[in-house]
């Protein structure tokens, strides 16, 4: 995976393009959320970029937690301290907080070990709309206001047995499903593997706010709105092939 071709990063100063995030999106994690779009008033950079990000800079640890305090736009311009620390914090030019970074354990630097956790957490972690999150939201009788959609990352963590392994691949162990009001946390349990063999586990947590109850029909009917943006993005690539 060429994460490199995604942002610029340039004496610790990092930012995105509209085109980069959006590409991302799409084509590494298979998510097509309108905010993800390049012409979106509500434009959003992927979470899972900026994770991919961080592990590809600092290394991967064993330990390692990600909690989201800010969307980050193609205006946005933050700052990776060259620092080797447990707690690490990414601010702006604005000094505003987007990341809390969490780590423990042994480090490694192997790029293929890396890339083979990005693509695979980005795929698995990009496809949680509609294929996770409806059946959630039905089982519940709630849904997000399909009008605006927004579901907000908010966290995700990571912790391996070891990193003497090769390729990583990832697979959901569980979900749940947390009601406040109009308000609900989503938490993806998933397990990582080595040739089969479990060595480690994980967590994705994301925030549903706006929440009404669950109309079968206007969640078809986004559901339908979002498999047509894929379809958009990918019929001329598969016609160009």
């Amino acid at each position: 995976m060429n994460i490199e071709n995604y942002y610029h990063l340039e004496d610790s100063r990092l930012s995105f393009t509209r085109h980069q995030a959006s590409e991302f999106a799409k084509s590494m994690a298979g998510d097509f959320n309108p905010i993800h779009n390049v012409d979106s008033k509500l434009f959003c950079v992927p979470g899972d970029l900026l994770f991919s990000v961080i592990i590809n800079h600092y290394g991967l640890r064993q330990v390692m937690g990600f909690s989201f305090s800010g969307m980050v736009n193609d205006e946005v311009t933050l700052h990776l301290p060259e620092v080797q620390a447990r707690e690490i914090s990414i601010y702006d030019d604005n000094n505003k907080k987007y990341l809390d970074i969490s780590s423990n354990g042994d480090t490694s630097r192997d790029q293929k070990l890396i890339d083979s956790l990005i693509s695979n957490y980005v795929e698995f972690s990009g496809h949680t709309f509609p294929h996770v999150l409806v059946p959630l939201m039905k089982a519940n009788n709630v849904m997000i206001n399909t009008s605006r959609p927004l579901v907000i990352y908010d966290h995700m963590r990571i912790a391996l047995d070891t990193l003497d392994i090769g390729e990583i691949s990832l697979s959901l162990a569980d979900s749940e499903f947390r009601l406040y009001g109009k308000r609900g946390d989503v938490a993806l349990n998933f397990d990582l593997s080595c040739n089969g063999e479990k060595v480690g586990k994980g967590q994705k947590k994301m925030v549903l706010s706006g929440l009404r109850e669950f109309d079968q029909d206007k969640i078809d009917e986004l559901v339908q709105i979002y498999n047509q943006h894929k379809n958009d993005y990918l019929k001329p690539r598969a016609a160009s092939a």
